[in-house]
């Protein structure tokens, strides 16, 4: 995509940007070997030392991977009051300076990620077939290798769960996971339509503790953290209050995603809202974390798809669960598969509550 596209947002693509180099330069991220000149030396990492000892090791990058299983604001609606829940405060084995650290680096991430997909974005390359029949490409696959790189470099003894290559860590099992989807929406990215992104989640003990959602080409960035407020672009951000499921605006990725009951239980919270809408991947929960969406449903989601989500919608005062209102957690491990998942996210607990009494899920 051209440069006009990127001029509409100049702000926030500026206070993005800003940022993402300031946290990253005050700690000397050390970058992956393609995205560092090849005139400037790799400086070592000077990143605020951690009490805890490294307990796990990588293997390299080019180490096997345990595989992975597969498949306008109306005038009634103002900004939700409510302070964000953030009751969830941050494990007492974790401080604020850690928190920040793992901050830095996600945002190493998506700088990393971002790069590769613009450069494939909108061009001509092949497009592979997983075994569920979902689209990967190479764009997916090297936005997940250039993650991959940073947290080897930066973060030793934190394994990884990536969506292209599974668990990434010489251990059965960490204390930290990072879990990766490079391009959340793969056919939105090959068919040219901006509303993928990449999603990079942080989990402590199979909690999440951060989350992040990139948009890429738009140039927008929202970050949640346990215990904080989220931001979208380094501004605070909450979602709207919207306390009537008949006042809704409701998204979800494609009604043809839905099967057998999850497709009538879809159904009878569909009817009740004011407007049904599609095609949105994870931008639709990032909309909802900045209050321009009420709710959004999906199911078969695997927790690639939605752990990332959760720090950022909770953190803007939203709520976001399973069908049967259990909050999500997941504990990776090289035994772990990734297996589906019924989501729902609501910027008000009160149409949250009304979604799932709606769609009747035992």
């Amino acid at each position: 995509m051209d440069g006009s596209l990127f001029r509409q947002f100049p702000s926030h693509s500026n206070k993005m940007l800003a940022q993402s180099h300031l946290l990253c330069n005050s700690l000397d991220l050390i970058q992956p070997p393609s995205l560092v000149s090849r005139s400037t030396p790799t400086s070592s990492l000077r990143l605020p030392s951690s009490p805890r000892s490294s307990r796990f090791s990588f293997l390299s990058s080019s180490s096997s991977a345990a595989p992975v299983s597969r498949g306008r604001i109306s005038h009634t609606m103002a900004s939700n009051s409510k302070r964000p829940n953030l009751n969830e405060k941050i494990p007492s084995e974790l401080s604020e300076v850690e928190l920040d650290r793992f901050a830095a680096v996600g945002n190493a991430l998506a700088d990393a990620s971002g790069e590769v997909i613009r450069t494939y974005f909108r061009k001509k390359f092949d497009i592979v077939e997983k075994d569920d029949m979902s689209p990967v490409t190479i764009a997916d696959q090297m936005a997940e290798e250039a993650m991959v790189s940073i947290i080897f470099q930066n973060l030793p003894s934190h394994a990884i769960y990536g969506e292209e290559k599974g668990w990434r860590c010489k251990e059965e099992s960490a204390d930290y996971v990072w879990v990766l989807d490079p391009i959340d929406g793969t056919k939105s990215f090959i068919t040219g339509k901006p509303v993928f992104g990449t999603l990079i989640a942080l989990l402590y003990k199979g909690k999440p503790i951060l989350g992040l959602i990139d948009q890429p080409v738009l140039r927008e960035r929202w970050i949640g953290l346990s215990g904080r407020r989220t931001k979208l672009n380094g501004e605070d951000i909450s979602t709207r209050s919207c306390p009537k499921l008949s006042q809704a605006y409701l998204y979800t990725t494609s009604p043809h995603l839905f099967s057998g009951e999850a497709e009538k239980a879809y159904a009878r919270v569909r009817d009740k809202v004011k407007m049904p809408l599609y095609g949105c991947d994870c931008y639709a929960y990032a909309l909802l974390a900045s209050g321009f969406v009420d709710l959004v449903i999906e199911s078969g989601l695997k927790p690639y798809d939605f752990l990332a989500l959760v720090p950022v919608i909770e953190g803007a005062g939203g709520t976001i669960t399973d069908w049967n209102g259990k909050p999500f957690m997941w504990e990776a491990s090289s035994s772990a598969v990734a297996t589906s998942f019924n989501v729902v996210a609501a910027g008000d607990r009160d149409i949250h509550q009304q979604a799932l009494e709606s769609l009747e899920w035992q």
